[in-house]
């Protein structure tokens, strides 16, 4: 079988073959803990006039499935970089934040250490970036965070909107308190992979009209900015009176050659087999969770949103938090029934399952839902082997998919689904994972009707 991964050139360049359509020439400028390119991410083909490649993470816990302390130490080794190259200071925690990644993380322990004297506002970027967003903000005593959301409240405007041009869904929203952001505290935006840097503009100039403010700094774990998209970052500072850092783990520069357009196959990637004995469980924590007067305008589920996913703004750090995640990790790792286990998130609702997988004991691995289309083809080292399609549960309008689970391959699937829906609307899901061989899965639902 063909290996679509990387040929090595030298030590900072690769080469990624996507599909013997596209050729991803890359080159390392700047990799400070020297964190194994193979190990950050690797590259597929996405369906999307727009962008027709994606970088499809090892860390982040989206596309493909990660143990999930590695996505925490991702976050947190972000913020060492933050720490260090914004503020100048020097964190004590560094070496054993990097050797911990190195070595999988399976034992870390995701706690603040980030100054109390650094208070920024942070926030996450829809819906890939959530969780990354979320686990950077814990690292910090005393910032205050939000996500941005393509959802639309029935109850309330947002107070800040952006466009993403190149993403499947391209409108941001952002609901949050105004006494959060109507200040002159420093707004840090962290988002997985910067490759022009329009979608970080488009929302600073955004919060600026309304919450101007002198300092911005922008995170990513890769930064592909050519020269020309850099200038256009002095450019906004210039014209705004701003300064506008940028933070990352790995930079550096991307050329895309393509040779032929990708023809899309009926194949998932799946070896279909016949149905096999589903074992499907209900399993609900909104005891635990804090309902919010907020539900969806677009798709009748009244539904309430939670507190603690952070889309409508929350405080720093509290030990209640990780009581409440104790105690749902130690209820659902109790309902744990086999050895090698998949906790899945779905959509924007991403860092609460990856909390929780990371205290559920070992075996258990993470990813999520996404919205994003992607061609699917089994080939070793590329991004998207298997995948399957599904109407999103929450809201039927919008397509979803999974990527990356082979048939036959966990013991049990745990699905975590924020706002509690109707079984009919998650059969056409459960009709695909059974179609792979999943035979036990778990529905968790964090807020009820």
């Amino acid at each position: 079988m063909k290996n679509s991964q990387t040929l090595t050139l030298s030590k900072k360049k690769y080469t990624y073959n996507i599909l013997d359509a596209f050729e991803t020439e890359i080159e390392i400028v700047e990799n400070m803990y020297n964190l194994p390119i193979e190990e950050l991410f690797t590259m597929a083909a996405r369906i999307n006039k727009k962008r027709s490649f994606l970088f499809v993470s090892k860390v982040l816990g989206k596309h493909l499935p990660i143990l999930p302390n590695k996505g925490l130490l991702t976050a947190a080794l972000l913020a060492v970089r933050y720490i260090e190259s914004v503020k100048g200071l020097h964190c004590e925690e560094k070496e054993e934040l990097v050797s911990f990644f190195s070595k999988g993380g399976e034992t870390y322990n995701h706690l603040p250490f980030v100054p109390n004297s650094i208070q920024p506002i942070v926030i996450g970027f829809a819906e890939t970036a959530t969780a990354l967003g979320h686990a950077f903000f814990d690292c910090f005593y005393t910032a205050e965070f939000f996500h941005t959301t393509r959802e639309e409240m029935r109850e309330e405007k947002p107070n800040v909107t952006f466009e993403e041009e190149h993403s499947h869904a391209t409108s941001h929203r952002c609901y949050i308190p105004n006494n959060m952001i109507n200040n002159q505290r420093e707004i840090i935006l962290v988002d997985d992979e910067i490759t022009t840097g329009k979608t970080a503009l488009n929302i600073i100039q955004s919060i600026h009209a309304n919450y101007p403010r002198e300092e911005y700094t922008v995170v990513s774990i890769l930064d592909w900015r050519s020269q020309e998209n850099k200038d256009r970052f002095k450019q906004l500072e210039d014209e705004l009176g701003i300064k506008i850092h940028v933070v990352s783990l790995v930079a550096g520069h991307v050329q895309i050659k393509q040779h032929k357009e990708i023809i899309s196959q009926s194949s998932s990637g799946n070896d279909r087999k016949n149905k096999v004995e589903q074992s499907v469980e209900f399993l609900q924590l909104s005891s635990l969770f804090t309902p919010v007067p907020f539900s969806s305008k677009t798709n009748g589920n009244t539904t309430p949103y939670i507190l603690e996913t952070g889309r409508f703004g929350l405080g720093g750090y509290e030990n209640s938090f990780d009581e409440k995640m104790s105690d749902a990790a130690c209820y659902l790792e109790q309902k744990r029934t086999g050895e090698k286990t998949l906790c899945l998130g779905t959509g924007e609702f991403m860092y609460l399952p990856m909390q929780l997988a990371s205290k559920m004991g070992s075996g258990v691995y993470y990813h999520s839902t996404t919205r994003s289309p992607i061609h699917v083809e089994n080939r070793r080292g590329y991004g998207a082997q298997f995948g399957v399609t599904f109407p999103n549960p929450e809201d039927l309008t919008v397509t979803n998919f999974v990527y990356n689970i082979p048939p036959d391959y966990y013991d049990e699937i745990f699905i975590f689904f924020e706002r509690e829906v109707e079984l009919e609307n998650l059969q056409p899901l459960l009709n695909e994972l059974n179609r792979i061989g999943v035979q036990s899965i778990k529905i968790v639902f964090f807020s009820k009707s």
